[in-house]
Parts: structure tokens; C-alpha cells; sequence
């Protein structure tokens, strides 16, 4: 592809629920992995944020999808990589649906559903199995694969005749026949620096490729869970701009740092905290697949 130059980041701490610092209708491609509900992880982030239970966990990033389609233009992409949740919740072993409920949730929202890529990690054990043994019935199927989900925010994004943005954002014809393929088995995981670093995390070959299919130079990238940088950093590099989100003080830090490192830092990219919606009040009754945060093991 020709030369491009690198865009700029801007940075804001904040919640992903309320994206006052960005402007309606300026994100043309959202890529970002959130924590996934019900996974251990993650629990003090959503108890943070006032939710315990499985459904208020949903709510947090339904709520966020929601916010995201007030600042996508039209014909935007909304791309997400999510995976289920296994846990064991009042002595039951059992599947949390969080690809399902992201796709009704982002439906809800707005977005029109596309065809997922479903990403099978090879990092993964290929012959690691839940149970014991070789004996029938009780054993699991292994959770090796996560989804990409993609959406649309309205109708296709039209551009003139001979946009040349466009054509700087060419790709090859060997890149569109592996990438368009729904299953996508080259990728590996990663593993995320610092404590508590999980393998088969989000890397840069992922938001590398859905910033070139799905945007174009010069395009603003965002992603509401910026976490290490990781869409922040590959959009820059694609010539694409791109803001991040981020709630934790300490890892905003990081992320300045490292941006500051790279000299990807817009001369006035934004550090401004916009306060977070935690809902009050008393929860309701627990339904039979609601889970609760403690409870399991």
C-alpha cells in the first residue's frame, strides 16, 4: 500500500458509558475487547461500577454500546471481540452467553448484526478437555474460540468516485481472501504485561486487521476499553487516528506513557475525567441464571 503518515491519539479517563469528550458522530470504526462478564478478571471492575449480578454486568457494556452509536457516523463499524464465560455459580458448572447477549445487546442499541469471524486461538491446548477420563456423559467441549462481532451503525458508507483516502486504503488481494474467511486460526494470543497477565489476550494482528477492512486513512478509530493500547497504537500506525477510553487511573497512566514514548500523543490530546453512572438503589430478585459476584468458585 502507498505511504501513509501516522495519525494521532487522544486519550480521555472516563467511563465508557459516558463519552462526553467525543463528539457525535465522529467515529468512523470502534475495535475493542471489554472484560467479559463472569469471568473472575474482571469481577472488581464491574462491582466498581455497581454491578454484581450477571445481567447488571451485561448492563454496563450495553449501556456502553449505546453511547459508542451516538459517536459512529453513519455506516460505522462496530467490531468486538467477546468470548462466553465458564463458572460455577451456587455449586452449578455452566456457560455464561456473552457472545449471544452482545449481539442482542448491540442490536438493541441500533447496530445491524453482520457476519462474526470466529477466532480459534491455537495458543490453546488443542487436546485440553473438561472432565475426567474417557467415560461418557459428563465431560465439557473445550472453549477455545472467541468471536469477533461486527455491526453496522445504518446503512453502507457511501464515499465519492476516486476517493483517494480509499485507495491509500487498498489491500492486497491475499489479505482479503484470509481475512474475509469467517474462521481466522493464524492469529495467536498474547499475553498482557504486568500481574495477573492472561494468555490468548488481545493482539495486534486482530485490530490490525479489522482497522484495514473496516476504515480508511485518515478515519478516527476509537476504542471504549482502551486497556494497554493495543487498536490505540496499530490505528495510529495505519494511518488512521485514534482515541481510547479508560477508566483505571493506573493504566491510563501507562498509556500516556507509552504514547508518549511513541510520539503518537496529539499536541492536544485530552486527559479529562467524566464522572461515571453507577445505578443505585436496591437490585431485584435473582432469576435461576443471574450469578452473582462471591458466590462462585
Amino acid at each position: 500500500m502507498p505511504f501513509v503518515s501516522p495519525g494521532h491519539v487522544r486519550l480521555l479517563l472516563g467511563d465508557a458509558r459516558r463519552m462526553e469528550g467525543i463528539l457525535n458522530r465522529s467515529i468512523a470504526l470502534v475495535v475493542t475487547s471489554p472484560p467479559y462478564p463472569m469471568i473472575p478478571q474482571w469481577d472488581r471492575l464491574f462491582l466498581s461500577l455497581g454491578a454484581r449480578t450477571y445481567p447488571q454486568m451485561l448492563q454496563v457494556l450495553a449501556d456502553a454500546w449505546a453511547e459508542c452509536r451516538r459517536v459512529m457516523i453513519p455506516g460505522g463499524i462496530l467490531a468486538i471481540n467477546v468470548g462466553d464465560a465458564l463458572r460455577s455459580v451456587d455449586g452449578e458448572f455452566r456457560l455464561w452467553p456473552n457472545v449471544a447477549e452482545t449481539t442482542v445487546a448491540a442490536s438493541e442499541a441500533g447496530f445491524s448484526p453482520l457476519p462474526y469471524i470466529l477466532w480459534k486461538k491455537p495458543t490453546n491446548k488443542p487436546n485440553a478437555f473438561l472432565g475426567s477420563g474417557f467415560l461418557p456423559p459428563n465431560a465439557y467441549v473445550t472453549l477455545d474460540c472467541e468471536f469477533v462481532l461486527l455491526f453496522r451503525n445504518g446503512p453502507l458508507r457511501r464515499f465519492p468516485p476516486h476517493d483517494a483516502s480509499r485507495a491509500a486504503s487498498r489491500f492486497e488481494r491475499t489479505e482479503r481472501d484470509r481475512w474475509f474467511s469467517q474462521v481466522w486460526s493464524d492469529v495467536r494470543g498474547t499475553r498482557q504485561d504486568g500481574r495477573g497477565g492472561r494468555t490468548g489476550a488481545f493482539p495486534s494482528a486482530i485490530p490490525e486487521r479489522l482497522i484495514r477492512m473496516f476504515s480508511v486513512v485518515g478515519d478516527t478509530v476509537l476504542d471504549p476499553f482502551a486497556g494497554t493500547g493495543t487498536t490505540l497504537w496499530t490505528a495510529a500506525r495505519w494511518g488512521r487516528h485514534a482515541i481510547g477510553v479508560e477508566r483505571d487511573p493506573a493504566t491510563f497512566r501507562a498509556l500516556v506513557a507509552t504514547g508518549r514514548r511513541l510520539g503518537l500523543l496529539s499536541p492536544g490530546s485530552t486527559q479529562r475525567q467524566f464522572a461515571p453512572t453507577v445505578r443505585g438503589g436496591r437490585s431485584p430478585p435473582r432469576r435461576r441464571d443471574e450469578g452473582t459476584v462471591g458466590r462462585s468458585r
